[in-house]
């Protein structure tokens, strides 16, 4: 049976039973939020927003669409006009799949806050997730994940990285390197 976009089952759901995400990186400028409120007063919600339901908390996570739940919390008038609901599409995910899912959706449209993004990768990371799994989720290649994880300063992070040889620790303590030219030669 092929699956159906959850998109086909929006349902309206009570601001105060939705929840933030605790790992979204990404940030939008006052002048682009005030654009979004412009945007949901004149046209009204015209997308859901993403959200996991947690049925132990009777909550919705959101997955997608923070700011978009945004506005509804922070402008009396919208919420009063939608009666306090705001449209939401429930995916049923594990927690590394929904970090996935909110990094794509908003990979797709705009930026990411750099550190909070390093901590995505860091958690992804600490849930067992390979480079090549994040990468492949995440839409990232190796050199950006590299970075990302340098930004954390988590030695664990590069447990499965091969270095080069570049240099190697030399084990003798009574060793004293050794110029490689003699100050007499350069005169």
């Amino acid at each position: 049976m092929a699956s159906k976009s959850p998109v086909y089952n929006v349902i309206a759901v009570p601001i105060e039973k939705i929840e933030p995400n605790t790992y979204n990186p990404n940030a939008v400028a006052p002048p682009e939020m005030k654009l979004l409120y412009d945007s949901i007063k004149q046209d009204g919600y015209t997308m859901p927003i993403v959200c996991y339901y947690d049925e132990v908390k009777d909550t919705y996570i959101i997955v997608d669409g923070f700011h978009r739940y945004r506005v509804m919390k922070d402008y009396p008038d919208i919420y009063k006009r939608e009666g306090g609901k705001i449209p939401v599409s429930v995916i049923d995910k594990s927690l590394d799949n929904r970090m996935a899912s909110t990094i794509r959706h908003n990979r797709a449209r705009g930026s990411h806050d750099v550190d909070l993004m390093s901590n995505i990768v860091k958690e992804l990371h600490e849930l067992g997730r390979s480079d090549a799994w994040i990468s492949k989720h995440l839409g990232m290649d190796r050199d950006e994940i590299l970075r990302l994880k340098q930004i954390t300063g988590l030695a664990a992070l590069f447990k499965d990285v091969e270095f080069g040889e570049a240099w190697k620790p030399v084990e003798d303590e009574n060793y004293v390197a050794k110029p490689k030219v003699d100050c007499k030669e350069i005169g």
